[in-house]
């Protein structure tokens, strides 16, 4: 396996247990229309670790798959255009990396949004069980369109964000440092609040869409994206689509500076650090 490969799986496994606590809140409002009912359920160590188990091996694989795809995605497109790294295929590159998760992502959002909201608690490979039993594959990628429609822009917006912050870090230090982790802790962290701001209508449809009460149960009575956000607009208008913003926010900014670092230092310690690359070019 390549270097980018093991770096993207670490990083995304160590985001998700740093993460999932205010993933769990978040969830809960998307879903629960509402902060009623958020903090019920909540009152262990156990119960703020709800989730965990199927994002920490979908998502070290998901992150894994990211990181691979984007740099083969924008090393191609770069040769192709015969131009040197730019914000213009960085974006497009994240994209296109975003789309190609769309295989993980969507079943292991779906096995996690479920487990986050189950009660009692249950396992995530009893839920994935569940699921199978009741729909087969077709179940486990309910919400795939709006999944993939998010993935790929936010990603698109989190690769380019951060090149665009670490540029911009560079612009204003006298002796720019490509391994400096305070630049990658700040820029990795501003990327990650950016995204989520950037597709956060988005993943509230997505929450909507998996976690509907009858969407395992009775085959064809789910609701579709549209339907949904009709719906969630009559609620509560506009803001619906933005409940749970602040603490996503929060979470996002250190998952992803933690993600960054931990991606960043495995790329180094494996020889192909941002350091090593440019004295190679």
């Amino acid at each position: 396996m390549s270097a980018d490969f093991w770096a993207g799986y670490l990083s995304g496994a160590v985001g998700i247990v740093i993460g999932n606590p205010l993933d769990i809140i978040k969830v809960r409002m998307q879903s629960q229309g509402g902060s009623t009912g958020v903090a019920s359920g909540l009152t262990s160590v156990a119960s703020l670790a709800k989730g965990t188990a199927a994002p920490i091996l979908g998502y070290g694989a998901l992150n894994a798959l990211l990181f691979v795809s984007y740099n083969r995605a924008e090393t191609t497109m770069n040769q192709m255009l015969s131009m040197d790294k730019n914000l213009y295929t960085i974006w497009a590159a994240g994209a296109l990396g975003g789309l190609a998760t769309w295989v993980v992502s969507t079943p292991t959002e779906l096995v996690k949004c479920r487990a986050q909201l189950s009660s009692p608690s249950e396992p995530s490979w009893k839920i994935a069980r569940q699921i199978w039993q009741s729909n087969g594959i077709r179940g486990l990628y309910l919400g795939g369109v709006v999944t993939a429609l998010r993935d790929s822009i936010g990603y698109g917006f989190y690769f380019w964000s951060y090149e665009l912050a670490m540029q911009r870090w560079d612009t204003y230090q006298p002796e720019p440092s490509p391994s400096d982790p305070l630049k990658i802790l700040l820029c990795g962290g501003l990327a990650g609040i950016i995204t989520w701001a950037s597709v956060f209508p988005l993943d509230v449809i997505k929450t909507r869409v998996q976690t509907q009460q009858d969407a395992f149960t009775h085959r064809n009575q789910t609701l579709g994206a549209r339907r949904l956000a009709l719906e969630a607009w009559r609620e509560d208008g506009i803001r619906v689509f933005f409940r749970g913003l602040t603490v996503c926010s929060v979470r996002a900014f250190f998952v992803n500076a933690v993600q960054w670092a931990v991606y960043e230092w495995t790329m180094r310690e494996l020889g192909q650090g941002r350091t090593q690359i440019a004295a190679s070019a």
